[in-house]
Order: structure tokens, then C-alpha cells, then sequence
């Protein structure tokens, strides 16, 4: 197995390769080729404590970082799992532990660490605005004690599995507000409740098993106490999960990478054609080293992005490099590892066609590799807006 370039956290890996040992590759394949969910292996993940890491110790949690987060899910990924499954409920913990409210965390927070409740799925993408999500049509609307929520959103993840919902709208109309940044507030939602007065979910099936939905509002009322922070402060607040997101996605692609070159890596050494070792070739050495080196590279920015974002800092240059980094890093291990398996790299019991359909993702989601190259042209190089 190649080792990272950094083992700080052993104790961690260790702890999370040994859970993960218990649910091989036999098992991830069959979920997927059943279109299904893991829930056992996010029960035994949950029942860990690994689920909860992000959680203060106050309310039951590990009071760890999102560096800690980012290896624990760096490993499942290069165990041959899918953090796809479960990554909601680290990315959007900071959210509610920053910017909730003590009643809030009293409330949620010790249920979600016992996993008495999941809180792994956030709405925000819609069909007609994307990533320009200052532009979003979702509304609410505060009446009495209540929010009515109007609207509808697309490739909303885990809504199917997870009991709360952290939900984007606009509390105050774009043509009302002085910047289109303002006016969106952020809730908490009870997903089956709200399943059941006024909220609708239609699966969306897709290349890589992963549970998405479209999430119609038609009058959905809400408890005003489910309000996060303050009113029309939203857009702020919901970056703190973007950008844990982003992070977190890059150490996933970190841990597809390393699978895939250690999956390659043996394969190439073993594999004999013509009387020799196919790895024995430069033509088959050098995009694998490439990739390698590129994997290492990006795994530098991610530790700088959760360095940064621990310490409260900004951090969005970082999280976007380091998501857009490690995301070709992988892509360009899976190609590698496709190709020098040759035909073998097309079949299922290999596992390397199923990793290579996860891995593709992060080309686009959660945020596009051209709308990183923007942000950075407009944000870190101080080019004029493209867009």
C-alpha cells in the first residue's frame, strides 16, 4: 500500500481501515449494483463515533476538526467505499454548531451524535439557478410563528436517508435587498414531517448510485424557531458548509486516487505480457506516477484548506483549489488504472468501474471545475468577472 505524505492522524486511519475491513468490496459492489443504500455501514460508522466528529464533546460529539473529518473520509473512500453516502452529515454540522442557536444544539446535536437522528442532506441547487445561487427562486415567507416555503430544488442528496434537512430560500426579495447576497436565510427541516405537508421528493436516477432528489414546496410551513441565525444572513452562513464541502470532497478524491494507484500499482507489477511485467514499461510507469504525484500535490492544499477553515479563517481559495486539484488528480488515477487493467478494468468483480463512475462526479459536483477556475481568475488573480 503507498503511504501519504502525511500520517499525523495514524491513529484515526487505523481505527477507521479496521471498521472499514469489515465491509470489503463485495459489499460496496453489491449495494451498488442494487441501486441501494449502505446503511449498515453507516450505522457502524455512526455507532463508532465517526459520524459525530465534528460534533462539540459538550453535546456527545469527538469536538473534532474538519482536518480529522477530511482523513476519516479520505479513508473510506480509499478503503473502496463511497463517503457520498454519508458526507452531508460533516459538511453540514458546522453550519448548525456555528450559526445555530443554543436551543438548537441542545436539541439536535446530542441525537444526531447517538444517531438517534441523521442530518446529512442540504437543499439548495435548483433547476433554473445552479451555482448562481444568490439568483434562487425558493421563498419564505414568515407568517406568525411560521415560515411558508414556496419553491422547488434539484439533486438534493440523502433526503431518503436522513431525518433533517438544511434548507436554503429567500426570506426578502432580490429587488428589495442592496446586495443579491442578502435576504436568504437558512432552516432546519424535519424531512418527514415535511414529506407529509407540502414538501415532495422525486428520486433522480443516475450513473453513479448516488441517492439525489427533486424536492417540490408547495406551502410547506415550518416552526419560525427552525430559523438558523438571523434573517437574510443565510447566504453567509451557508458557505461555512460549502466550503467544508469542498474540502471534504478533495480528501475523498485524495482517497479514490491512492485506491486507484495501489490497485493499478499491483496489478502492473504482476501482469505479464511479452515476457515481462507491463509496470517493467514507461509508457504505462509514467501516468501512474503522474497521477500520483499530482494526488500528493492536492493532498498539501487540503490540509492547508482544513488548517484554514479549523482556524476560522478564510478559506474558500483554498477548499476550491484543493477540490479542484485532488478531483483531476483522481480522474487522471482512473483513467490510468482503466487502462493498464484492459478489459479486466470493465468488469464488476474488479471494482474499478464503479470507482471510476463515483470519481467522474467531482468533475462537476458539488461546484464545476470551469466555476473554480472562475472563482480563482476573479477572486485570488483579481481578473474582471466573467459571469
Amino acid at each position: 500500500m503507498l503511504t501519504q505524505s502525511n500520517d499525523q492522524f495514524g491513529d484515526i486511519r487505523d481505527a477507521v481501515r479496521a471498521l472499514c475491513e469489515q465491509f470489503p468490496d463485495e459489499y460496496h459492489r453489491k449495494v451498488d449494483q442494487e441501486r441501494g443504500y449502505p446503511d449498515d455501514f453507516v450505522d457502524a460508522l455512526t455507532k463508532a463515533g465517526w459520524m459525530a466528529a465534528l460534533i462539540p464533546e459538550a453535546y456527545g460529539g469527538s469536538g473534532l476538526g474538519l482536518t480529522e473529518a477530511s482523513v476519516i473520509m479520505e479513508e473510506i473512500n480509499r478503503a473502496g467505499g463511497n463517503s457520498g453516502a454519508c458526507h452531508g452529515q460533516m459538511y453540514n454540522m458546522n453550519t448548525l454548531v456555528r450559526h445555530g442557536s443554543e436551543e438548537q444544539r441542545q436539541k439536535y446535536l446530542p441525537r444526531i451524535a447517538s444517531g438517534e437522528l441523521r442530518l446529512q442532506s442540504m437543499g439548495v441547487t435548483e433547476p433554473t439557478t445552479g451555482t448562481d445561487t444568490t439568483q434562487l427562486k425558493t421563498t419564505a415567507v414568515k407568517k406568525g410563528d411560521r415560515y411558508v416555503i414556496n419553491g422547488q430544488k434539484v439533486w438534493i442528496s440523502r433526503v431518503q436517508h436522513s431525518d433533517l434537512m438544511i434548507l436554503l430560500a429567500r426570506t426578502t426579495p432580490l429587488s428589495k435587498v442592496k446586495k443579491k447576497s442578502e435576504g436568504l436565510s437558512i432552516f432546519i427541516v424535519d424531512i418527514k414531517d415535511a414529506l407529509s405537508n407540502g414538501m415532495t421528493a422525486r428520486p433522480i436516477l443516475n450513473m453513479v448510485n448516488h441517492e439525489t432528489n427533486e424536492l417540490f414546496f408547495d406551502d410547506l410551513e415550518i416552526p419560525a424557531e427552525n430559523l438558523i441565525g438571523e434573517e437574510g444572513k443565510g447566504f453567509k452562513y451557508i458557505l461555512t458548509g460549502l466550503n467544508a464541502e469542498r474540502t471534504l470532497i478533495a480528501a475523498e478524491c485524495i482517497g479514490d486516487g491512492y485506491w486507484f494507484t495501489d490497485r493499478v500499482t499491483q496489478y502492473v507489477s504482476e501482469r505479464t505480457v511479452f515476457g515481462r511485467p507491463i509496470g517493467q514499461n514507461q509508457g504505462v510507469q509514467f501516468p501512474i506516477a503522474e497521477a500520483f504525484i499530482e494526488i500528493e500535490a492536492a493532498n498539501l492544499m487540503r490540509y492547508d484548506a482544513c488548517r484554514r477553515y479549523d482556524a476560522g479563517e478564510d478559506c474558500g481559495a483554498q477548499a476550491n483549489m484543493a477540490k479542484y486539484l485532488a478531483a483531476k488528480a483522481s480522474w487522471e488515477a482512473a483513467n490510468a488504472c482503466l487502462q493498464f487493467h484492459g478489459g479486466f478494468g470493465f468488469a464488476c468483480e474488479y471494482d474499478i468501474e464503479r470507482k471510476f463512475r463515483e470519481t467522474r462526479l467531482y468533475q462537476v459536483a458539488p461546484i464545476s471545475t470551469n466555476l473554480i477556475l472562475s472563482y480563482v481568475a476573479e477572486h485570488v488573480l483579481g481578473l474582471p468577472r466573467s459571469f
